[in-house]
């Protein structure tokens, strides 16, 4: 039987927002260790205190005005939107705000940059689709999906991860995760569909960039498989 060689993969360039939280740290580390990722450009508020080839970065505070570093933001194939904050404690309004607001306004800039752009924005298990229900955070992040996937983007993929395990060794790990780390091998058998490792997100992320996934929106299930996917 002949051997047949994989197509070669054009390595991509890719934005990176959120890498001074957990999800993005973690998706991060995955993209620099990754073949088929040539370069990150990581926009942060402040230094995520990683230094590597493959990495550059852009200390931007102010998230509703990418006018000082719109030029910089031009020729990516992908962005890995990272960047959430906690809706406890705060009104529908500000949590609106800075949810929905903020990544379309990101989102908007990216897509008229680089159409041939492809999006993965990490959602949550949960999120309300029908931005109807009782969920005041649900219903937000159901409202900031429906809206990407209609961006003229090259294709958008909304990732909804339940518990999300930790990659060790990385610094902006959540307390409580370390806490819930002892049991991640009951949850895994457990509830299989509700639980997923980091570098499988991160993994899974590259994947869909470089080779597509078979649906937009992708629960914790979708995401192992796409990850292992070859």
């Amino acid at each position: 039987m002949e051997n047949r060689k994989a197509p070669a993969v054009t390595p991509i360039k890719v934005i990176l927002t959120g890498a001074t939280g957990m999800v993005g740290e973690g998706v991060l580390h995955e993209c620099l260790l990754h073949p088929d990722v040539e370069e990150v450009l990581a926009v942060n508020r402040r230094p995520c205190g990683v230094s590597h080839p493959k990495l550059k970065e852009i200390i931007h505070a102010d998230w509703f005005d990418l006018t000082p570093i719109r030029d910089r933001l031009a020729g990516y194939d992908a962005c890995f939107f990272c960047l959430g904050v906690s809706s406890v404690g705060k009104s529908e309004a500000e949590y609106t705000r800075l949810t929905y607001d903020l990544t379309l306004h990101a989102a908007e800039l990216l897509a008229g940059l680089n159409p041939q752009m492809v999006f993965c924005y990490v959602s949550g298990e949960g999120t309300d689709s029908t931005e109807q229900g009782r969920s005041m955070w649900a219903r937000v992040k159901g409202r900031t999906e429906n809206r990407l996937l209609r961006l003229p983007f090259k294709s958008a993929y909304m990732y909804r991860p339940g518990y999300i395990h930790p990659t060790k060794g990385l610094r902006n790990t959540h307390r409580y995760y370390y806490a819930l780390s002892w049991l991640y091998p009951a949850l895994r058998v457990l509830f299989p569909g509700h639980v997923i490792t980091l570098k499988e997100l991160g993994q899974a992320m590259i994947r869909s960039a470089v080779h597509g996934a078979d649906r937009s929106i992708l629960h914790s299930r979708d995401i192992a498989a796409l990850a292992k996917r070859r």
